[in-house]
């Protein structure tokens, strides 16, 4: 038989004082922990936001975002052309673009300086964004002109980031004629004339050139996210050989059995019993060599492109070789290292604060038992069993959670929209964004605090079931 839940709720209310005490300690923590997931969201979405399978990004092999890939701008255009994948409008030719991604120093709205985004653009790249790019104010840069238009995010955080405002791009002055949004990174960019751009810093070729596919077309890039942190295959290889043999020596082995081949690719067209002969392993050399073929085999898929699609065939080109993605893996590929620094943020605050709110709680609940001692010795003696007391305490615990959650995410929700700036660590720019409280947020803020009532309640849950009848009563 299990207690009447009305007498948890009516306990909480007697002893407001401690409840609310609890309740604030759960929310404020849920708060800075929400804050810090709707941090991540809103650069996540700021970032994500506008990815299209339709658009390709082209990327100097072996970059892994605009500001470590360059091409010539003849390679570029050879690009361009050469490229029958590419949609083509019949009056202005292929719908592609070369892009020049710089960083320049500005001076923020709260002080100091920091690496605000340019990019040049060629009047292709307007035809590409045109469903998702908006002048709202002023009106575009003329090309060939030193004139820029600036993202709305910029706008009051940024100085001279306003109509009429001038901008020097190293000795350069550019003048701000226009104020463009985008849901997407481009609304915290500064845009202006992919040449005039060039010239200014002294740049001799775009990073990127995007384009627009045509239907149907396979791309055929591996997901970036798969081989993120991913050690060089060479060094998976010697942690293989490592489990058998001394460091020293599985390094010699891998230099042995890579001799006379350029790449480990090579490695997967050799029978195992000629891998494990190379090795020259006293033992298992068989089992050994299997493990290595898996794990290379493993790794090809991870990285290479499918075999005969766009990607494939870029990557071996060997005149104009560049690396692919759609526009939704290169956005998604960009938030990598900042998610996992919020994520590892928000749980570092969680563990400190949340430490803080289980004590609280349990202090409460402690409090709460020790003052209906008398009752709990009542219950026993009408038949309650120790489960049903147990459960009746912890369900306090958690309604003393799910209280402090609510108040967690009513302090979080003003802060939905409200604008910040970050490093993205990957290109060493500042990012405008704003927070965004979603229903995920909420969702993770209210599951937090629930695991905090839980846990924070658990022993003196436990405490009250485990009292005796005769104690119970003699000490009320």
């Amino acid at each position: 038989m299990l207690i009447p839940l009305a007498y948890n709720l009516r306990s909480l209310f007697v002893r407001k004082s401690a409840t609310l005490l609890t309740v604030l300690g759960i929310g404020a923590t849920v708060a800075i922990v929400s804050g810090v997931v709707a941090l991540q969201q809103g650069f996540q979405s700021m970032f994500t936001a506008g990815g299209r399978s339709d658009v390709i990004v082209l990327l100097r092999p072996g970059a892994n975002s605009e500001g470590d890939s360059q091409f010539s701008r003849d390679r570029g255009l050879k690009l361009i052309k050469s490229l029958p994948e590419i949609d083509v409008l019949p009056e202005k030719g292929p719908v592609a673009a070369m892009e020049a991604y710089l960083a320049v120093l500005l001076a923020p709205s709260r002080g100091g300086v920091t690496n605000v985004p340019v990019r040049g653009v060629q009047p292709m790249t307007f035809e590409i964004r045109k469903d998702e790019l908006a002048v709202v104010e002023g009106a575009n840069f003329v090309p060939g002109s030193d004139e820029i238009i600036v993202g709305s995010r910029l706008v009051g955080r940024i100085a001279n980031c306003e109509l009429g405002g001038v901008i020097t791009l190293n000795k350069t002055p550019f003048r701000v004629v226009g104020i463009f949004e985008h849901p997407g990174q481009f609304g915290g960019e500064i845009w202006g004339d992919l040449d005039r751009v060039m010239s200014a810093m002294g740049r001799y070729g775009p990073n990127r050139i995007i384009a627009r596919i045509r239907e149907g077309t396979e791309v055929g890039s591996p997901n970036p996210m798969d081989s993120f942190g991913m050690d060089d295959p060479e060094t998976g290889m010697e942690a293989i050989l490592a489990q058998t043999m001394e460091p020293p020596l599985a390094v010699e082995a891998r230099s042995r059995l890579m001799e006379g081949r350029g790449d480990w690719r090579e490695l997967l067209d050799l029978p195992t019993a000629e891998i494990a002969a190379r090795l020259a392993l006293p033992n298992d050399g068989e089992a050994i060599a299997g493990k290595l073929v898996d794990y290379l085999a493993g790794v090809k898929k991870k990285i290479d492109p499918l075999p005969g699609s766009l990607a494939d065939r870029l990557r071996q080109d060997t005149e104009v070789p560049a690396k692919v993605l759609t526009e939704e893996q290169f956005l998604a590929s960009q938030t990598v290292m900042l998610t996992f620094l919020l994520a590892g943020l928000g749980i570092g605050l969680g563990l400190i604060m949340g430490t803080a709110a289980i004590f609280t709680a349990t202090n409460t609940m402690l409090s709460a038992i020790a003052a209906r001692t008398h009752e709990i010795g009542i219950l026993l003696a009408m038949g309650f069993r120790p489960v049903p007391i147990f459960l009746s305490f912890l369900f306090e615990a958690l309604v003393l959670g799910l209280l402090g959650g609510v108040v967690g995410c009513l302090m979080a929700l003003p802060f939905n929209g409200v604008k910040a700036g970050t490093m993205n660590f990957q290109t060493f720019t500042e990012m405008a964004f704003s927070f965004r409280v979603t229903w995920q947020v909420l969702a993770i803020a209210i599951t937090f605090s629930l695991f905090l009532g839980l846990v924070g309640g658990a022993w003196p849950a436990w405490r009250a079931a485990r009292m005796k009848v005769t104690q119970a009563l003699r000490q009320g």
